[in-house]
């Protein structure tokens, strides 16, 4: 899980915790670290197994990316039940969104729901300024800016001279549509993440921070066969971040999940 870009550590050596359970990159020189939990398989009782993990070990935060499968109901129950179980979480929690939460979506007309799944997610998870969990987390939200009021899914917070962020990037291409006229959640969502990594790496520099550390869903440096350049959903975010980090001093992670389609 994850993709440096400046390969190294955050800070100094980072080690991982119970792998397989989850990923857990801990900053030793500075005393902290986090966990990283894949999106969910649909099997509850191991994400249970996998939060305990986490909230056993020493780590400040955990983020989870995924609420839930590919195979279970996009319904507002479901969204409930497991926000509860992640809201249970001793350590601060922080929630990346997948593709499985939300692209896939169809209502009882077998239409796409996309788009109203993903602004119920946001209502039910990022409705104000500080992570899932019973020890909170202050965090700060794209959704602050005027401009970009929808994009509450997308935050940052900061410990120990690291800058630690989400952005919604989910693995089926970004959520890249090909028929014409039907792609207008990408471009804005597009729109908006480009904006939050000038923003981010514009802190960084200027607060002159150790790393940047960001949590995405998809892998987006694996090369997908099948596709033109044209419709590669990850080809301007690619550019931005290879961009950013040259003009970055400091360390930069990419920490993704699985992708869902081992085809994208």
């Amino acid at each position: 899980m994850g993709r440096a870009l400046h390969i190294a550590a955050v800070v100094a050596a980072i080690t991982l915790a119970h792998p397989g359970a989850f990923a857990g990159p801990r900053v030793e020189e500075k005393g902290h670290g986090f966990a990283a939990i894949g999106h969910a398989s649909g099997d509850e009782e191991q994400l249970e197994r996998a939060l305990d993990d986490a909230n056993e070990a020493r780590v400040d935060f955990i983020v989870a990316t995924g609420v839930k499968s590919a195979t279970e109901p996009c319904s507002d129950k479901l969204y409930t039940q497991r926000r509860e179980l992640l809201d249970a979480s001793r350590r601060p929690l922080v929630v990346s969104l997948a593709a499985s939460d939300w692209t896939a979506c169809r209502n009882s007309a077998g239409r796409t729901n996309a788009i109203e799944r993903l602004n119920r997610l946001r209502e039910l998870y990022f409705f104000d300024s500080a992570t899932l969990g019973k020890k909170k987390l202050d965090v700060k939200r794209l959704s602050a800016s005027e401009k970009f009021r929808s994009y509450a899914e997308n935050a940052h917070w900061e410990v120990d001279g690291v800058l630690y962020a989400t952005v919604n990037v989910p693995s089926d291409n970004n959520h890249f549509l090909r028929a014409a006229g039907r792609n207008s959640e990408y471009e804005d969502r597009l729109v908006a993440n480009r904006s939050w990594l000038r923003r981010l790496f514009a802190m960084a520099r200027q607060r002159d921070l150790t790393a940047v550390v960001l949590f995405t869903e998809a892998d987006i440096w694996t090369p997908r066969t099948g596709r033109a350049p044209s419709e590669d959903g990850f080809a301007e975010l690619r550019a931005q971040l290879e961009t950013q980090s040259k003009r970055y001093t400091g360390k930069v992670l990419l920490v993704d999940s699985a992708p869902l389609d081992k085809g994208e």
